[in-house]
């Protein structure tokens, strides 16, 4: 170093006396003095570096140790280092929290004072007393005794400490609270439940939305058969009161010309000729109001996941009708039912989805202001799959619109005339079908969606 004086120099130096002495001494000349000294001065240098590098070292390790300390100490999961005998030999400020000791407590602790309950010390025994220890880790549930909160659940990652020969000298003990994550679970389960509810809830109050917009064309159609069978039934009524004159009088036994002219009077002949066609209107008429309540009954039913063999030429034709019949009286559908299109669905979807296509062309076509709003309905059947065309005379979709149309709540009608739920929930029901919805601008003009289903197998 620069400040220090070389031990050759100290030799060398001073009055002449002192170096004469040491060079006098028997058998050692000036060489073999020389050589020591500088033999001396580089084991001191070395002594010196050596130092130096040890300072190094130190100052290392502690900046390693103040690394460990930091990484302990901002963990949030709890760590344990035990010895192979399972005694407490580290912890961090995680688990000193959790079980409410100081460090100077658990340093030394058996770690089964640490557990709640049997379950969890015999699930630590097994990890450190088995017979054929193994190297991987191993993840156990444990409960952790708190003095205040009880027994804390915990999920521990168990791993074995090895020393530089590889020979088992311990275990560290790696786990986090599952009370937090238990109740957040919860909170995210009881959200989720709560959301399906609610989305259930949307999507029937859709339907019903829907129904709502046909109801006075469904009251139309069911007044003519009611109004038919009450008709009849007022016939039946008088009818009967003459019947029961009639056989009065039978049993009476009135005279043989008596019952002539009383026949006569009452016109039994003509009942018992017209009897048979009032009954039979009748049933017919009972019969189409049941089919037209049961069809109401399947679309606004909350829905179910039967799926049956379902021709779509019947749901088309059934959905033109209700729609004309309701919200859509000067509307024109051109649709001519073929041969069987059968696919494996829900009727009742499938109607919906349907209804609300061709209830939106009705909407586009209006809003476009043209004379007679139209619509074409196509079939186009391959190999596999059945296809629906349904092309409306409006103005189209605005090209920034055609990657939207399908979102919840995207709607281009006028506030309070459309939810936005309509197309997306059509197109989630044609989806749970395997099938496929799109849209797209027909060349001649306005909107076509097309919805494609797989067909039926053959039985």
């Amino acid at each position: 170093m620069s400040h220090r004086k070389s031990i050759s120099e100290d030799a060398v130096s001073g009055d002449g006396g002192t170096s004469s002495a040491a060079l006098s001494m028997e058998g050692i000349d000036e060489a073999m003095w020389m050589d020591v000294i500088h033999k001396m001065d580089e084991v001191y240098s070395q002594l010196v570096k050596d130092e130096i590098v040890l300072e190094e070292k130190n100052a290392q390790l502690e900046d390693s140790q103040q690394f460990i300390f930091s990484v302990l100490s901002a963990m949030s999961d709890v760590l344990i280092a035990c010895n192979r005998a399972g005694n407490i030999e580290e912890t961090n400020a995680a688990l000193r929290k959790l079980v409410g000791l100081d460090e100077d407590d658990l340093r030394g602790m058996p770690i089964y004072q640490l557990l709640a309950d049997s379950v969890s010390i015999d699930a630590i025994r097994r990890v450190i007393e088995q017979a054929s220890p193994q190297i991987t880790s191993k993840v156990v549930e444990l409960n952790l005794v708190h003095s205040v909160r009880g027994a804390v659940p915990v999920d521990v990652n168990c791993t074995q400490r090895r020393d530089s020969l590889g020979r088992r000298v311990g275990y560290v003990f790696v786990g986090r609270p599952m009370g937090e994550l238990k109740r957040a679970y919860g909170e995210l389960s009881d959200t989720h439940e709560a959301l399906k509810r609610t989305q259930q809830q949307l999507l029937h109050s859709e339907k019903m939305a829907s129904l709502g917009r046909l109801v006075a064309g469904v009251a139309h159609e069911l007044n003519n058969p009611i109004s038919f069978v009450l008709g009849n039934v007022h016939a039946l009524k008088r009818y009967s009161e003459r019947l029961t004159l009639y056989v009065t009088a039978l049993h009476e036994k009135a005279s043989q010309d008596g019952l002539l002219a009383l026949r006569e009077k009452l016109r039994i002949d003509h009942i018992l000729l017209d009897l048979p066609s009032l009954i039979e209107g009748t049933l017919e008429g009972a019969h189409r109001t049941t089919d037209i309540v049961n069809g109401l009954k399947r679309f606004s039913a909350v829905d179910r996941e039967e799926r049956i063999k379902v021709d779509l030429n019947d749901v088309i034709e059934r959905a033109i009708h209700w729609i004309s019949k309701g919200v859509a009286r000067q509307f024109i559908v051109h649709w001519a039912p073929g041969a069987e299109l059968n696919v494996m669905g829900n009727t009742g979807k499938l109607l919906q989805v349907l209804m609300n296509l061709i209830t939106n062309a009705y909407d586009a076509a209006q809003a476009a202001t043209v004379v007679t709003p139209q619509l074409w309905i196509t079939a186009q059947v391959d190999v596999h799959t059945v296809s629906l065309f349904l092309h409306d005379n409006g103005s189209g979709i605005a090209p920034d619109h055609l990657a939207h149309i399908f979102d919840p709540f995207f709607t281009t009608k006028p506030v309070g005339k459309g939810t936005g739920l309509g197309l997306s929930i059509s197109y989630g029901i044609i989806e749970q079908h395997t099938g496929r919805l799109y849209a797209r601008n027909h060349p001649e003009g306005g909107a076509e969606f097309v919805i494609e289903l797989p067909l039926a197998p053959l039985e």
